[in-house]
């Protein structure tokens, strides 16, 4: 299956949902993954490809690696093998990986090409689809970055063999993300549907890749309809944060801040308590997470202000409007988020 993106800017390119198959490049090509990544699978995307020039380089596994220092090092095996503005990288591993080989494809000679391959059920719904890319620091998750959309996509439900359940389950998450924000009936299906089954995640998979390139060919940079797919983010940005990124996977997070934002939207009569049961008893079916201990309210609110979508002291949340809607809206009282946040 083939789903095409295109963008107001004449960019375009197609998403592929199949078994990957050759790729031919008349350039230099560097392959950016990571350890666990290339113990499972590198051999097999190396038999696939055929370049001017191949080479890899490795960079640590994990969100507490996605810094500048990473960037450094991907940059830095870029100048050594000689790359040119006519090179190519290849994002081959998750959402971390896709994050950061796109930041440095973006920075790199002011910009070269790169390609998605992504291994995790999280990055091949998601993540890979759009040209979102960054870093995170100190002060919050991918707060530094560039919008650099790939030259292709190239999605193998192969890859979700060898993914641990966590990993599958946090991918779900974002599946869910994007049934509740704008496709009830793709909720519905969610709810009727086992996706540890093959054919069932391929059907999710396409539905969300769909959802997601629809979107953004509405709104590349996040003006507006964009920022719904942050649905749950808002919150699970600061647990991330609060917990260094080492105690639960992104889409744990997001999983999390969804029951939050879904508090929040019963509480201003956005969303009924049985819509919002819904959704919770969704996630869990999957093991996915939808509790957290607040130590500080006042200091998790303060949070919200480094978030990229807050503007002029302002807080914008992303809240359901039942299933299958939502309202992007600085509007929400101090004192309801407060009383939310309390009940964590």
């Amino acid at each position: 299956m083939i789903v095409n993106i295109t963008l107001p800017n004449n960019v375009s390119y197609d998403i592929t949902i199949d078994t990957l198959k050759e790729l031919s490049f008349d350039r230099k090509v560097v392959i950016v993954t990571n350890p666990t990544v290339s113990g499972l699978h590198l051999e097999y995307l190396k038999n696939k490809i055929s370049a001017k020039e191949l080479s890899v380089v490795t960079i640590p596994d994990g969100e507490e690696y996605k810094h500048i220092k990473t960037i450094e090092d991907i940059l830095e095996h870029c100048f050594e093998n000689k790359l040119n503005r006519s090179s190519l990288l290849i994002a081959f591993g998750g959402g971390v990986i896709g994050d950061m080989t796109g930041f440095a494809a973006s920075i790199y000679q002011r910009g070269i090409d790169f390609v998605q391959v992504p291994t995790t059920l999280l990055s091949q719904v998601d993540a890979s689809v759009g040209g979102k890319t960054g870093i995170n620091n100190k002060f919050g998750k991918n707060l530094v970055g560039a919008f650099h959309q790939p030259i292709a996509v190239h999605i193998d439900p192969f890859f979700l063999s060898t993914l641990p359940k966590r990993e599958f389950g946090a991918g779900i998450a974002e599946i869910v993300k994007m049934a509740v924000t704008f496709n009830k009936d793709f909720f519905e299906w969610l709810e009727q549907n086992d996706l540890n089954d093959e054919e069932n995640i391929k059907v999710a998979i396409a539905k969300s890749v769909e959802t997601k390139a629809w979107v953004v060919s509405q709104d590349e940079k996040e003006k507006g309809l964009r920022a719904a797919l942050n649905y749950g983010h808002t919150f699970g940005h600061v647990i991330e944060n609060e917990t260094n990124y080492d105690t639960y996977l992104h889409g744990e997070a997001v999983g999390i801040g969804m029951t939050m934002a879904n508090a929040l939207a019963v509480k201003i009569g956005n969303m009924s308590e049985e819509d919002a049961r819904r959704v919770k008893h969704l996630l869990e079916k999957y093991d996915i997470p939808t509790t957290y201990k607040i130590e500080d309210v006042e200091d998790f609110y303060e949070h919200f202000f480094l978030d990229k979508k807050s503007l002029d002291n302002k807080i914008k949340f992303i809240i359901p409007k039942g299933i299958g809607d939502c309202e992007i809206t600085d509007k929400v009282l101090k004192d309801d988020v407060i009383e939310i946040l309390k009940g964590f």
